[in-house]
């Protein structure tokens, strides 16, 4: 028996070429979708509404929805670092924003998660009034200082520091509060500082700084010690007076990375990666942060490896 012809009357049947570039698309769409026709599901853990993830987050998801067919992206509020890494390897988000000390140390360590690209430096700030008496690390002892919410890389980063400072322990009185609520009781008088690790500038402080006399604690003598305890990926970077207007100091910062699950498809992870590289003048509208973005220093992610989909674009952009 001969085969029955699907081609309409008097057209041509394609190409085989055509055909199998008709089934790679097919393939790779379906592979980008949890089933056939349900929209592909992109959760970005960011951190509190007011700080750098949650706008750059915000920035990325509108992106990929306008411009990825198919896709549905939001943000999901946090508390930053630490509960982003737990978010994303566990199934829970599928992109996520974190320093890299909060990192396993091993490459590796963690097989659920993968790097997408190294955006910015984040730069910790030791907040506190302007008239008050903490001038130093030093001047903590025995004060009520917010170390960032439970889960955030600014609670990991500020208690090594306190520690290479000789102030662990109750040395310190720790409360643990977000950015907005740490302003707020510095404010009222019910903290006498707090630390807040993120890209420059920090709304919340800005703002705290336009209201109020405001002192940002140099922290430039630590970053030695915490790199001979912790790790290299701690360096020095300058905060200037263009910032926030207050006198230029410098302070410890570490890499953060945008992260992705491991499983995600190698398509839309590269596609995610494209639109995070090409469309960095408009993420940067939304956070100065993201300018500081480009292929050549996206992918130094140690200690995770990228992703396949992510290395993939890069390999073919040649950075």
């Amino acid at each position: 028996m001969q085969p029955v012809s699907r081609t309409r009357p008097g057209r041509a049947a394609p190409p085989a070429t055509l055909l199998a570039v008709l089934l790679a698309v097919s393939l790779t769409l379906a592979g980008c979708r949890d089933t056939p026709g349900e929209p592909v599901t992109i959760r970005i853990a960011t951190g509190s509404p007011t700080a750098v993830y949650h706008a750059f987050g915000e920035s990325l998801a509108a992106i990929l929805n306008r411009e990825l067919p198919g896709v549905r992206a939001s943000v999901v509020v946090t508390a930053a670092s630490a509960e982003n890494v737990r978010l994303v390897g566990s199934g829970r988000a599928e992109l996520g924003f974190t320093q890299a000390d909060v990192l396993p140390a091993a490459p590796g360590a963690d097989p659920r998660v993968a790097a997408i690209a190294r955006v910015y430096d984040d730069q910790l700030h030791l907040v506190t009034s302007g008239g008050g008496p903490v001038r130093t690390v030093a001047d903590l002892r025995g004060r009520r200082v917010s170390l960032g919410p439970a889960g955030s890389g600014t609670e990991i980063t500020a208690t090594r520091l306190l520690d290479v400072a000789g102030l662990g322990g109750d040395r310190v009185r720790r409360t643990r509060l977000n950015l907005d609520a740490s302003v707020a009781a510095l404010r009222s008088g019910r903290i006498d500082a707090f630390f807040f690790s993120g890209g420059l500038p920090v709304g919340a402080i800005a703002d705290l700084a336009s209201g109020s006399p405001t002192r940002i604690v140099d922290l430039g003598a630590w970053t030695e010690p915490l790199r001979e305890r912790y790790g290299e990926f701690y360096v020095s970077r300058d905060i200037p007076r263009s910032v926030y207007g207050m006198d230029p100091i410098t302070t410890v910062a570490n890499p953060n990375f945008l992260i992705v699950r491991a499983d995600l498809p190698e398509p839309l992870v590269r596609n995610v990666t494209r639109l995070l590289m090409e469309r960095r003048s408009e993420l940067a509208a939304a956070h100065p942060a993201a300018r500081r973005m480009s292929p050549r220093s996206a992918i130094a992610t140690s200690p995770l490896p990228l992703h396949s989909g992510a290395a993939a674009w890069y390999r073919a952009a040649k950075p």
